[in-house]
């Protein structure tokens, strides 16, 4: 059995249900938007962030309840905005490997769609009085904007330290997890210390998710990603900002000269990554990652032994040991 199908079991119930509250949270008296919700459904990926919903509430309160569900709803409308939007700005074609929104039906339409999901999303904690959750993800949703803005405004000078490299994957990537996580406990129990325990557990997750990603773009593997991707992007990654960071100053400035001037140049882009695996980037990133894996682990080290933690400690694992 597939390991991501192994941690859905214990919620198989609560997933499928899900979905089709889902569908119905998405539903549109517009006749295109009905036919582009139908199409982006139809291609959604793993579903790890409801799953980390359902399992959380079901590890602080072993049952969920319509604001779980809700909950859930929320974070993917919200994330499938975020998602639609991201390939228009980053001016994509496709998402897991099928067209994406914006290449079917142009920017002007794909934006109009993300701002859709949003409201949707906003509209359904509203209505039933979450305030509690609406705001969780609404500063998730601040943070991920301001990490991908702290992003570009770094990479126009390429002067990332390790600590603003932690601060923006936070932001940019960890903040949603730790969202899924702190949401999962507030649903069924609210006010409690479960919420904020559970959502430095979901960043800890996010954080080793995102140097796991860092480190696929210095892999050989064909793994969904093109090596040096980062590099041509001109981002700066864990592994490289460590090489930087210990190397004398002509190496520093070659590696400057080769992300601002020669990134487009692949012998380049292969010199680079050589040198960064040479200088030990790859066991640095590595280790960084593990150190939030076992801090993450360690955090559910306070619950009792159950079927939904066993699949949490998986999809703590999953998370530094998948190969994509």
């Amino acid at each position: 059995m597939k390991i991501v199908e192994q941690i859905k079991q214990p919620i198989a119930f609560e997933m499928n249900l899900f979905e089709k509250k889902f569908q119905l949270s998405m539903s549109s008296k517009v006749a295109l938007l009905n036919r582009i919700t139908h199409y982006i459904v139809n291609r959604k990926g793993k579903q790890m962030r409801p799953m980390f919903v359902f399992l959380v509430a079901k590890i602080v309160s072993g049952e969920v309840n319509e604001r779980t569900y809700r909950g859930a709803s929320v974070i993917e409308l919200i994330h499938t905005a975020t998602l639609v939007h991201d390939d228009v700005v980053d001016d994509s074609n496709r998402r897991r490997g099928f067209f994406s929104v914006n290449a079917l039906w142009k920017n002007k339409i794909a934006v109009l769609i993300g701002d859709y999901f949003l409201s949707k999303g906003l509209l359904l904690s509203i209505d039933n009085n979450d305030f509690d959750l609406l705001k969780i993800i609404s500063v998730a949703v601040r943070e991920m904007s301001e990490g991908e803005l702290l992003q570009i405004e770094k990479a126009r000078k390429l002067d990332i330290t390790e600590a603003v490299y932690y601060e923006i994957i936070r932001q940019k990537t960890a903040t949603l997890i730790a969202a899924c996580c702190s949401l999962g406990a507030a649903s069924v129990k609210p006010d409690s210390e479960h919420v904020e325990r559970m959502r430095k557990f979901g960043e800890l997750i996010g954080m080793a998710f995102q140097i796991k990603d860092d480190l696929f773009d210095y892999g050989d593997d064909q793994i969904g990603k093109p090596t040096g991707i980062d590099i041509k992007e001109q981002k700066l990654t864990l592994p490289l900002i460590y090489v930087m960071n210990q190397v004398e100053k002509k190496d520093k400035d070659w590696l400057i000269n080769s992300i601002k001037n020669h990134n487009k140049d692949k012998d380049r882009v292969k010199q680079v990554i050589a040198f960064v695996k040479e200088k030990g980037g790859l066991e640095y990133a590595t280790k960084v990652m593990k150190g939030y894996q076992k801090e993450a682990l360690d955090t559910l080290g306070t619950y009792p032994e159950s079927e939904f933690k066993a699949a949490l400690k998986l999809m703590v694992n999953y998370v530094i040991d998948r190969k994509k």
